[in-house]
């Protein structure tokens, strides 16, 4: 039976991908989503880059930006304590925003319980991450990384194929737009759990944007820190 206190999902974050990705090809019609399927295909036979951050790599200090644009560090918006770290492209992205509900209603309550801090990451102006909280209602920090200086860092930069691009377009969108540096750069998403000293115990990049890293994933990771401090 599963406590009160940490409420079980109703539905993974997969599940939720395949229904949304029903009425979105429905929507925006065969071609488009030809596009975006040969895109994803590319994205996983390319793989993870070799230079991507790794369980005991350590993650760099960064100046980010708050929604409000004032400046913060990750040092001090992640505090003494463990964290999870989650790099999302944009609130322009339905995947991201359905990921960061899913961890706002199942694994922020479960990380407080252990002290742990949430924190999310995109290059997206502060503007944009105003719309992430906004659009999740979310009450973990929401920072902006202008010209993906972390991301990079970390070897998880990328930027979407041109026929994805000119395929945002022509829906009326463009990732430069939405950016702190103008760029379409962009990192996978990645979630990352760090120890109390910033070392990295679990890494999940995903290059096909449309997958993400559940919460059981997460909390199983944090579990095995926990029992490796204890």
């Amino acid at each position: 039976m599963s406590n009160a206190s940490t409420p079980r999902p109703t539905a993974t974050i997969a599940e939720q991908v395949t229904e949304f990705d029903e009425g979105f090809t429905a929507q925006i019609g065969p071609d488009f989503s030809k596009v975006f399927a040969d895109e994803q295909s590319a994205l996983r036979e390319a793989g993870v880059p070799d230079d991507a951050v790794k369980p005991g790599d350590t993650v760099v200090e960064a100046t980010l930006l708050t929604p409000r644009g004032d400046e913060v560090s990750l040092a001090e918006t992640v505090g003494e304590g463990p964290a999870v770290l989650v790099f999302y492209r944009g609130a322009w992205c339905p995947y991201c925003n359905l990921t960061l509900k899913t961890y706002q209603a199942e694994l922020l309550p479960r990380l407080r319980e252990r002290g742990v801090a949430l924190v999310a990451i995109s290059p997206q102006t502060p503007e944009g991450s105003e719309a992430s909280v906004t659009n999740g209602s979310l009450e973990f920090p929401v920072l902006s990384d202008p010209g993906n200086v972390l991301s990079r860092a970390l070897g998880i930069r990328t930027e979407p194929s041109a026929d994805a691009r000119a395929v945002h377009t022509e829906l009326g969108f463009d990732v430069a737009d939405s950016n702190a540096d103008a760029t379409g750069d962009i990192p996978f998403p990645t979630v990352l759990v760090v120890d109390a000293d910033g070392t990295v115990v679990f890494a999940d990049v995903h290059t096909d944007y449309t997958t993400r890293t559940e919460v059981d994933e997460i909390v199983a990771a944090l579990d095995l820190l926990e029992a490796r401090t204890a």
